[in-house]
């Protein structure tokens, strides 16, 4: 099976849903990834995941890469090389690209998957719905390319170990008034430490903290266990911190070694985001709260003079 990734880069390399993709894709059959811009500087890291070739449709000069990349996409497989399956990671630029191909190329994608299978000629996908409280199985129908986008952190990520990828030129051509809209400023998200998706230890605050002033304590906690600090929809939605710490359906999916829910009730689509790490510690002073209902450990207090207290223990050690 020839099995294409929609790859994407930030501050020089491969994102880490791009390197996820392609170690999926290893194991379904010959990986070929795509780039919307220049990729000689990631070539050799999308070889080492299992790349044997990378179409790069070089610098877009600011300009947006949907139309630009689904232009090229679909000259590609109209000159003749035709992918059975391109996965895309389930971001907004990959979401936009999709969607853009599934037009041009009269395709049926399907999104928000966690898994993938390939059963003979049969390709099946797996979807989490009502909260990721059922999983379905989906399979495509009719002849590829099949489109199909993944929440992150679906896969592992682990390399290959192969030579750096080939790098071909994909040609975008004209795109008249269609791909004129640019990029004309960029908003880089602030962050000190490792990034909340990428962190092994998050540490997120919810309504149990009492008030915006308190948050102070979870960046606190989350700096000295050399982790990422997160929060619930609600204290976002109230103004506490940024929509970029918001962990849940509608934020970020993380699965670190160690979560700590600090004031969390456990809503669903808090859950979701998180329900995948490896060990989950809970404090919160209801003990009917849902979130121990998933906890590995659960601490039934006020989250207010707990945290303060193992902060002061941390400190100490």
């Amino acid at each position: 099976m020839k099995v294409w990734v929609y790859a994407q880069q930030a501050e020089g390399a491969p994102t880490s849903a791009t390197l996820e993709l392609l170690t999926k894709a290893r194991s379904l059959g010959d990986v070929t990834a795509f780039l919307a811009g220049d990729a000689s500087g990631i070539a050799t890291t999308l070889g080492e995941f299992g790349a044997s070739k990378v179409y790069a449709t070089g610098d877009l000069g600011g300009h947006l890469p949907g139309v630009a990349a689904s232009t090229a996409i679909k000259a590609i497989i109209d000159g003749g090389d035709s992918p059975d399956l391109i996965l895309f990671p389930q971001s907004y630029e990959g979401r936009d690209v999709m969607a853009r191909l599934s037009v041009k190329l009269d395709k049926t994608v399907l999104t928000n998957n966690v898994d993938i299978a390939v059963d003979g000629s049969t390709v099946k996908v797996t979807t989490p719905v009502f909260g990721g409280n059922v999983l379905v199985t989906s399979s495509f129908n009719g002849d590829g390319p099949y489109l199909a986008a993944f929440r992150p952190k679906s896969f592992p990520v682990e390399a290959a170990g192969g030579g750096a990828a080939e790098v071909v030129a994909a040609p975008v051509g004209e795109l008249g008034a269609t791909g004129g809209a640019k990029v004309e400023a960029v908003h880089v998200e602030e962050h000190t430490g490792p990034k909340l998706d990428e962190a092994a230890v998050v540490v997120s605050g919810g309504r149990g903290l009492g008030e915006a002033g308190n948050y102070s304590t979870i960046e606190t906690l989350a700096k000295l266990l050399k982790g990422a600090p997160g929060a619930s929809r609600a204290i976002v939605d109230a103004g506490w911190v940024p929509y970029s710490y918001q962990v849940g359906q509608t934020g970020k999916v993380v699965k670190p070694d160690v979560y700590l829910a600090v004031g969390i009730s456990g809503a669903t689509q808090h859950m979701v985001g998180m329900k995948g790490s490896k060990t989950i510690i809970a404090i919160n002073k209801d003990k009917e709260a849902p979130i121990f209902g998933i906890a590995d450990l659960g601490i039934v207090g006020d989250a207010q003079k707990i945290v303060p207290k193992l902060i002061e223990a941390l400190q100490g050690r």
